[in-house]
C-alpha cells in the first residue's frame, strides 16, 4: 500500500479513536488524559497494534500541543494577575515546591538514575494539572468557594515556577556545562522580566497586534505569532514551552479571550495526539516493573498535595471541609508532567524506565485527583461527626 494513504488511514483511525475515548471520559466525569496514554500504549511500540506510520507526524504535533497547551495557560492570566498571585502565595508555593518534588526526587536516586533523572522526576511530581483542577473546580460548581483563591494561588505560582524549571531542565539534558546553565538560567529570567514588564505597560499594544475581526486572520495572527516566539525561545535555549506561556500573557482583555476560544479545539486536538505520541514511545511492557513506585509515589504525593492546600487555606482562614477540598483539587497530575517526562525522553538523557514510571504515575493520579476531589469532603464530615457529637455530650454532662 502507498505509504501516504497508509499514514493516513492510521492517523484517522487513532484520531477517530481518541474522540471515541474522549467521548467515555466525559460520561464517567473523568479527565480523557489517561485514556489518551492508554490508547498511545495500545497502538505504540511493544502494544496490540505498532502504528508506525504515524510516529513522525505524532512528534511534530506533540510538539504544537505543548507549545498550545501553555499558549492557553498564559492566555488565562494578566500579568498583574501573576504579580497579585506571587505575592499572595509564594509562601504555600514553596511548601508546595519542596514537599511535592523531594518524593519524585528520591525515588529516582533509589532507582540509579541520578541527578538529571532526580531533576525530572521531582517535576513530574511537582507540579499540578491546572487543566483538571480548573475542571473539577467548575464541575463540581466550586468557583465561588472560598478555598477556589487559594487553589488558584498555588496553580499560579507553579505556572511561574515553571518557567524556570524548564529552561533550567533543557540545559541539563543537553548536557550543557555549569557555567551554560547558570547562563540559561539568567537569559530564562530576563525574558520572564521583560514579557512581564511589557505586559504591565504595552499589553494591549501586543493585544492590537495580533487581533483581527476577522477570525481566520485572528487564528493565523496568534498560531503564527506563537510558533515563532516558541521557536526563538527555543533558538535561545529557553524553553519553547515557556516562551508561548509569555506571549500569551502579554495577550489580554477581549482579545485573549477570544483567542482562547479560537484556539481551544486546536489545542484539545493537539494535546491529544501529544499524550498519544508520549504513549507510542513507551513500552507497556516496561511499566509492570515500575508499577510498585508509582503506586507509592502516587499515595505520597496524594498526601503531600493535600497538606499544601490544606495548610494554605488554613492560613487564609478557610473552616476544615474547605481545607480538605483545596489540598483534594491539587491532587491531580497530567498535562504537564507528561511535557517534562516527555522532554527528557526526546533528549535521550535519562533511563528508559523513567517513562514507563511517568505514564504509571500520571495515569493513576488523573483518575486519583478527581476522585479525591468529589470524595474528601463526605469523608471529612463522616470522621468530624462523633467528634462533634463527642464534644456536644461532653459539654452537656
Amino acid at each position: 500500500m502507498d505509504p501516504i494513504a497508509l499514514t493516513l488511514i492510521e492517523l484517522g483511525a487513532v484520531v477517530f479513536a481518541l474522540g471515541l475515548l474522549a467521548r467515555l471520559a466525559g460520561r464517567i466525569g473523568m479527565s480523557p488524559i489517561p485514556f489518551y496514554l492508554v490508547g498511545g500504549l495500545v497502538f505504540g511500540a511493544g502494544g496490540l497494534i505498532d502504528l508506525g506510520g504515524v510516529r513522525e507526524f505524532a512528534h511534530l504535533s506533540g510538539e504544537i500541543g505543548v507549545i498550545l497547551l501553555l499558549l492557553m495557560l498564559g492566555l488565562e492570566y494578566t500579568a498583574q494577575e501573576l504579580v497579585t498571585g506571587l505575592k499572595t502565595s509564594w509562601q504555600a508555593g514553596v511548601m508546595d515546591l519542596v514537599l511535592n518534588s523531594l518524593p519524585g526526587a528520591a525515588v529516582a536516586l533509589l532507582l540509579g538514575w541520578g541527578g538529571v533523572g532526580a531533576l525530572v522526576m521531582g517535576g513530574v511530581t511537582y507540579i499540578s494539572s491546572s487543566g483538571i483542577a480548573a475542571k473539577v473546580i467548575t464541575d463540581l460548581g466550586r468557583l465561588g468557594n472560598r478555598e477556589t483563591p487559594t487553589i488558584l494561588a498555588i496553580l499560579v505560582f507553579e505556572d511561574l515556577a515553571m518557567a524556570i524549571y524548564l529552561p533550567v531542565l533543557t540545559a541539563t539534558l543537553a548536557g550543557v556545562s555549569f557555567l551554560g546553565g547558570l547562563q540559561t538560567v539568567g537569559i530564562s529570567l530576563v525574558v520572564v522580566t521583560v514579557v512581564l514588564m511589557v505586559a504591565l505597560r504595552h499589553g494591549h499594544h501586543v493585544s492590537k497586534a495580533v487581533h483581527s475581526e476577522n477570525s481566520e486572520v485572528f487564528l493565523l495572527n496568534v498560531l503564527g505569532l506563537a510558533l515563532l516566539v516558541a521557536g526563538l525561545a527555543s533558538a535561545m535555549q529557553v524553553s519553547a514551552a515557556v516562551g508561548a506561556f509569555m506571549l500569551g500573557i502579554a495577550i489580554s482583555g477581549t482579545t485573549a479571550h477570544l483567542a482562547s476560544r479560537l484556539l481551544e479545539p486546536l489545542r484539545d486536538l493537539f494535546a491529544a495526539i501529544f499524550f498519544v505520541a508520549f504513549g507510542l514511545n513507551t513500552d507497556p511492557a516496561t511499566i509492570p516493573p515500575v508499577l510498585g513506585w508509582a503506586l507509592l509515589l502516587a499515595l505520597a504525593t496524594a498526601a503531600t498535595k493535600l497538606a499544601t492546600g490544606w495548610w494554605a487555606a488554613a492560613r487564609a482562614g478557610v473552616a476544615v471541609p474547605g481545607r480538605a477540598r483545596a489540598g483534594a483539587a491539587l491532587i491531580a497530575r497530567g498535562e504537564f508532567s507528561i511535557v517534562i517526562a516527555g522532554l527528557a525522553v526526546t533528549a535521550g538523557a535519562v533511563n528508559s524506565e523513567l517513562a514507563a514510571l511517568a505514564t504509571a504515575y500520571v495515569l493513576l493520579m488523573a483518575v486519583l485527583g478527581p476522585l479525591a476531589a468529589r470524595f474528601v469532603e463526605p469523608v471529612v464530615k463522616a470522621v468530624r461527626r462523633p467528634r462533634a457529637r463527642k464534644a456536644a455530650a461532653e459539654a452537656s454532662s
